[in-house]
């Protein structure tokens, strides 16, 4: 039998199963393959072949099989191997393995050594076992020998490949085994040499450090299992209908009895019990050799294979397998940290769960892992948090006692999840909870109405979604019940009677809030039904409806009408004085099919209907309840409908009314000389209220609502005080007016006059609200800014745009006054501390709801100004207020305040960035205010400033030729800002900004290289040879942001000394500006290269007179120095070395003296002098080399030169290119010298064996715990 080590657990199969899947004869073989005796119980004992133990002769000499030629598989002209044939999925599977079949009964080495490359070809293995590697090798070298064949080029193989190719590749593979062992289960598979071989090879492969081998080995051994399982449950059902048989022949009187087949039925017996033997060692070997070690590899897919098998291992043969030995890993494998993985637990319990059979033995299963089911519901994969909520709904199925409340519960509230699979899983969870185990109904019980069973779950899912306290979610909970109780939620003429039929006797009462619920609920049905798509925050969109959908969509709008067009007046006038009800009472009428009151002579219940809707108009004065209203009559209002002019007569003498009151009402309101009182001010209030709701919809143009309102605000501002709510409802009419007009003269019919009307009303109204933005009313405030934003983003030269160039006299741009006081009211009332805002929190400064939606309110009115930045109706340097607040309200703002600097920069890059670099300069200016001259470059102002300097940087992005104009735009402004005020302690002090160049380092690194030197040479025209030779610590701004704009390279000349110096010892050569006369000649590359804003920036201002620094020559005597061996005491100049024939005025020295003794001779101009020479012919040499190169290089890189033909990069840019690639590689090089690549997956210690292994204690409990052979026999329960 298989060599596999002695476990104290072994398959053990029940010798008695109540199973029909076949009958006696099922096992029987009509070619009389199965006659063999005795011989499994024989290998039992003797133990099976390894690899590579092979019978020499065995198979030798027979001729090859039909079909098979050297292991090849003739197909009309062509050779391929059995890899390919599979691969390719064009030959039936049954055929690939028949053939197989008669080669294996030819020559079976032949056969095998095919089936071997077969496995290692699907692996990827480019190698090849070879014949003699199969009769002299041992398995372990064989796979060690394909290792080292195997391509690591890439780390794909067939079982990764994408396309569908390779997925069905994955089916066949899988289906070639199991008909194999399918075909070979009569005879084959018990001659101890197939299967061994098999089962050897796929173990060693499995343990393989490469990924590849493991994989298929795993995936085939998995299968190879299932198909093992598959015949031995053959075996057991053949078993047991031999052993009645039996039963039943030797039950018989003597004399009937047959003796020739009892003895018959019990060789038969003894024949299937020795193939049940043998069929079980080849499992406990797949199972101890394969999958306890791979069901816990490092590789997610590894492990999902083998939980998914052995799901359907237990499921197929549930006797043997259903038990807590093999339930263990399953439960141990959901705690798996790949999402993959515990979703293949999940599926294979849930085919556990499903059977009432099976599930009654899953008991100690369920209480040991029933809480980490529970607290999957919750998993952060969605499709695995679905598949448990599925999971414990056959659970709840099975047994009704297994859950607990608390675990409902946690299930419960997911009917409110965002992620509609879940919340549908859930639904189906609550309605099977609390629906599926009602009293079924009685023959009495009426089936539809408030006595009905439909009545009692109604009334369940109101108390449901009342206790989980989450009222604004009703459409959340129905798009939850709606694939599972979609008939419940439907029943709206249950609905409508428990809300108007009185109750029965003994029959408690809905309560006030539940009736609340109950109409929240039927309206978030009727929506469901007629818009037939998730709501708003779950689901993508709208989906294509079906046919059949499309038709139940129909049917369910013409019932809801012909059903709510009677029962809604009724409704509005019981609950006509209640707003939560009547707003959405209000609503259901935009689902009606309107054609339906004509057609089926409905039209007193329309007037009904409107004289309800008039009445409720009459009582209320909510918002709320009078938008409902206003839509309602704008829904019914349809042209298209014949009930238009019975509405629209309804409506016009509703707002006739309305408006004679409030012209009436204002007349008194105005007239009276004293202070009006609040019944007054009350009934105006109402009356405005009512207007501009339907003035929101409705076009009230002809009733001349202007001219009241203005003298209404007029009057406020005159006396100063009128109400806030009348003030703020005027100013709202007021808008709608406008906006009405404006939709009448965008008519081409509109006459001349109108528009010159409306531009008289548009900017008077305009002026109105810009006085009330000093009102000491903040809402009064608010919704003036709120108006005005809007309005001047409306009448913006955006009116113009698609063909409208007539609107043009409409256009509006606001003065630098009205643009000042609209910042400063943003800056006044949105940047402001939590706790700083009295008025929007009505008061409750604790309360957290409150102050989300003063939060949210202030959020709004940034963003209304934000879009006048954006579409350029105001100065975009005003948002640098705005972007200075962007790191200390950046929780509250951040998100908006980036997306105004995104949408600015996209209009115009360069005056983005100098509303950047003003916003820095603003908080700078505020600090100096704030804590004096004397900077503290450590304080957290100035690094809070630093910091927005730093994440302005970012916002640039990586591409830096798009935003070099405006980076270096950028750089100039910062640079003019350092030295724009001079230092208040006099000469030799920092200038006062000076501090300010630490800030704009920030941005260096946005430069590209050639204005790096730009921006180097416009900052040294505002330095003087003094400044470059300080050292002090208030110097240390203008040296690190020198240190910045340095590219390195022979051009970038550094101080020979810079590496050397300590703690301001020694002096830093800086880069000097060549002088008109010792200019050096650019080549043509490079001249093309500078930008004309480069060229603007060194040749403006002629008149500046900023002297020149002067620069250290780079000199190779003093580069090779040892910087520790130079003393701090020895100067400036007393490196260099004074050549006689440069300096003739200067005494030769016999021979070469200390250094020190010429510095005493040689005067400060003069080593000036010479520096500058020196560095010149330097330069000189340099740029012949360079221009020597480039020439080269144009001939070598003709492709190069081409891409850099825009002259944006340097001549001398490539080579540090290449340079930086040429070094990334030897650091790549050095990181990889020595690593072994194909060790990177290894799922166990490679010093650890087999044996090795056998001697760890794991913690049997422990997910994370090694699962070996000592643990098999240990119940975890």
């Amino acid at each position: 039998m298989i060599a596999a080590q002695d476990l104290q657990t072994e398959f053990q199969f029940p010798q008695e199963a109540d199973s029909q899947l076949s009958s006696d004869t099922d096992f029987e073989d009509p070619d009389g393959k199965n006659a063999k005796t005795g011989k499994g119980m024989q290998a039992g004992k003797k133990g099976r072949r390894v690899f590579g133990d092979k019978a020499k002769g065995a198979g030798g000499g027979r001729g090859p099989a039909p079909g098979w030629v050297n292991g090849h598989h003739q197909n009309g002209m062509e050779s391929m191997t059995l890899f390919e044939v599979v691969k390719m999925g064009k030959s039936a599977t049954q055929s690939v393995v028949d053939d197989w079949i008669e080669a294996y009964k030819h020559d079976r080495d032949s056969a095998l050594l095919d089936l071997i490359n077969f496995f290692i070809q699907c692996s990827g293995c480019k190698g090849a076992v070879s014949a003699e590697m199969f009769r002299h090798m041992q398995n372990s070298e064989i796979i060690r020998k394909m290792t080292e064949e195997f391509d690591e080029d890439s780390g794909d193989y067939p079982l990764t490949l994408s396309g569908p190719q390779w997925k069905k590749f994955r089916i066949s593979f899988c289906d070639f085994i199991s008909v194999l062992v399918r075909q070979c289960q009569y005879s084959i598979i018990y001659d101890e040499y197939m299967m061994d071989t098999i089962i050897s090879l796929l173990t060693g492969l499995s343990d393989s450090q490469v990924r590849a081998f493991r994989h298929t080995s795993t995936l085939a051994a998995m299968k190879l299992m299932t198909a093992l399982v598959n015949v031995a449950l053959n075996l057991s059902i053949n078993m047991d209908n031999t052993q009645r048989q039996y039963e039943s022949e030797r039950n018989k009187v003597v004399a009937k009895r047959a003796n020739d087949r009892l003895e018959l039925l019990l060789q038969k017996r003894k024949e299937l019990q020795e193939n049940q033997d043998e069929i079980e060692n080849m499992m406990n070997a797949i199972f101890k050799g394969v999958f306890v070690h791979r069901y816990r590899d490092a590789i997610a897919e590894i492990r999902a294979i083998c939980i998914e098998e052995i799901g359907v291992w237990m499921k197929l043969y549930s006797d043997a397998f259903l038990n807590d030995s093999y339930l263990k890993y399953v439960g141990w494998t959901m705690h798996d940290k790949q999402g993959e993985v515990r979703l293949k637990c999940l599926t294979a319990l849930q085919g556990l769960y499903y059977s009432r059979e099976l599930g009654t033995r899953l008991e100690l299963f369920t209480s040991r892992f029933k809480d980490r089911i529970v607290s999957m519901t919750l998993d952060k994969e969605y499709d695995v948090a679905v598949q448990a909520i599925k999971l414990l709904t056959l659970v709840l199925q099975s047994s009704d006692e297994v859950l607990t409340a608390e675990d409902c519960e946690s299930v419960y509230h997911l009917v409110y999840s965002a992620h509609r699979p879940i919340a549908v899983s859930a639904g189906e969870f609550l309605f099977k909870k609390l629906f599926s185990h009602q009293v079924p109904e009685e023959e009495g019980l009426p089936r539809r109405g408030r006595q009905s069973l439909n009545g009692s779950l109604i009334k369940t899912t109101v108390f449901f979604f009342l206790e989980s306290e989450l009222h604004e979610h009703g459409a959340y909970l129905v798009d939850s019940l709606w694939e599972c109780g979609s008939e419940l939620l439907k029943d709206w003429e249950t609905m409508i009677s428990l809300l108007l039929d009185e109750p029965m006797p003994g029959e408690e009462a809905l309560t006030d809030r539940q009736e609340t619920a109950l109409v929240e609920l039927m309206l978030c049905a009727i929506r469901q039904a007629c818009e037939c798509h998730p709501p708003v925050g779950r689901g993508t969109g709208k989906r294509v409806l079906t046919a059949k959908e499309k038709k139940t969509q129909l049917d369910d709008r013409t019932r809801i009408t012909e059903m709510f067009a009677v029962a809604l007046p009724l409704l509005l006038a019981k609950y006509c004085v209640d707003i939560d009800k009547v707003t959405n009472l209000l609503q259901i009428p935009k689902y009606f099919d309107l054609d339906i009151y004509t057609t089926g002579r409905l039209e007193k219940h329309l007037d009904a209907l409107l004289r309800q809707i008039w009445e409720v108009v009459d009582k209320h004065t909510d918002i709320e309840v009078l938008e409902a209203c206003s839509t309602t009559y704008h829904y019914l209002c349809n042209e298209e409908f014949t009930i238009f002019n019975r509405v629209d007569i309804a409506r016009s003498q509703l707002l006739d009314e309305l408006v004679d009151k409030f012209s009436r009402l204002l007349e008194d309101f105005l007239l009276e000389g004293e202070e009006p009182d609040a019944d007054d001010a009350y009934h105006i209030l109402s009356t405005l209220k009512k207007i501009s709701a339907f003035h929101n919809a409705h076009d009230l143009s002809k009733w001349d609502l202007f001219t009241s309102n203005y003298r209404l605000l007029n009057t406020g501002l005159q006396n100063g005080d009128m109400p806030e709510q009348i003030v703020i409802h005027a100013m709202q009419c007021t808008h709608y007016v406008i906006l009405w007009h404006l939709a009448k003269v965008s008519d081409s019919s509109s006459l001349k006059g109108d528009m010159v009307t409306l531009r008289k009303q548009m900017r008077a109204f305009c002026l109105m609200c810009q006085r009330y933005l000093n009102s000491i009313n903040t809402a009064v405030k608010e919704q003036a800014f709120t108006i005005l934003c809007d309005l001047l983003l409306i009448f913006s030269h955006q009116i113009m745009s698609s063909g409208r160039e007539q609107l043009e006299p409409l256009v509006y741009t606001p003065d630098s006054l009205l643009q000042a006081e609209l910042l400063n009211f943003i800056l006044d009332q949105v940047f402001i501390d939590q706790d700083d805002d009295n008025n929007s929190t009505d008061g409750q400064h604790d309360d957290e709801a409150s102050k989300i939606e003063a939060l949210h309110k202030r959020r709004n009115l940034l963003a209304a100004y934000c879009k006048l930045i954006i579409y350029n109706v105001v100065e975009m340097n005003t948002g640098a207020d705005i972007f200075k607040q962007y790191m200390r309200y950046y929780n509250d703002y951040g998100d908006i305040i980036k997306e105004t600097m995104s949408k600015t920069r996209q209009i115009d890059k360069v005056q983005c960035a100098k509303t950047l670099i003003l916003s820095l300069q603003t908080l700078f200016n505020e600090m100096l205010s704030e804590l004096g001259f004397t900077i503290d470059r450590s304080s957290s102002a100035f690094c809070g400033i630093k910091e927005l300097a730093r994440r302005f940087s970012l916002t640039f992005g990586l591409d830096q030729l798009k935003t070099r104009e405006a980076i270096a735009m950028l750089h100039k402004n910062g640079i003019e800002f350092a030295f724009k005020e001079p230092s208040p302690q006099g000469e030799g002090s920092p200038p006062l900004n000076l501090a300010f160049l630490d800030i704009l380092s920030e941005f260096s690194s946005k430069l590209i290289r050639q204005d790096k030197r730009t921006v180097h040479m416009y900052l040294e025209r505002f330095m003087t040879f003094q400044m470059a030779l300080q050292r002090e610590d208030c110097w240390l701004p203008l040296i690190s942001y020198r240190n910045s704009l340095q590219v390195g390279g022979d051009d970038d000349t550094m101080s020979v000394i810079s590496g050397i110096s300590s703690r301001g010892s020694t002096v830093r050569s800086k880069k000097s500006k060549p002088t008109a006369a010792s200019k050096r000649k650019l080549p043509e590359a490079e001249e093309n290269s500078c930008s004309s804003s480069d060229a603007v920036w060194m040749n403006r201002e002629q008149n500046m007179q900023t002297p020149v620094m002067m620069h250290s020559p780079h000199l190779t005597s003093t580069v090779l120095r040892d910087p520790k061996k130079m003393r701090p005491e020895d100067g400036y100049t007393a490196t260099y070395t004074m050549p006689t024939e440069q300096h003739p005025h200067q005494p030769v020295p016999s021979q070469q003296q200390p250094h020190h003794h010429h510095q005493a001779a040689i005067d400060y101009n003069t080593q000036v002098t010479w520096m500058l020479t020196q560095r010149q012919q330097a330069e000189a040499r340099q740029q012949q080399e360079r221009v020597s190169m480039q020439y080269a290089k144009m001939r070598n890189h003709m492709q190069q030169a081409i891409r850099r033909g825009s002259g944006l990069m340097e001549d001398d840019e490539e080579p540090i290119v290449e340079d930086v690639m040429m070094s990334s590689e030897d650091r790549l090089e050095d990181i990889n010298e020595g690593m072994d690549f194909d060790t990177m997956d290894i799922d166990l210690p490679a010093s650890k064996n087999r044996r090795e292994r056998t001697e760890l204690k794991p913690d049997y409990f422990d997910p994370s715990s090694i699962m070996d052979d000592s643990v098999l026999n240990v119940s975890m329960f």
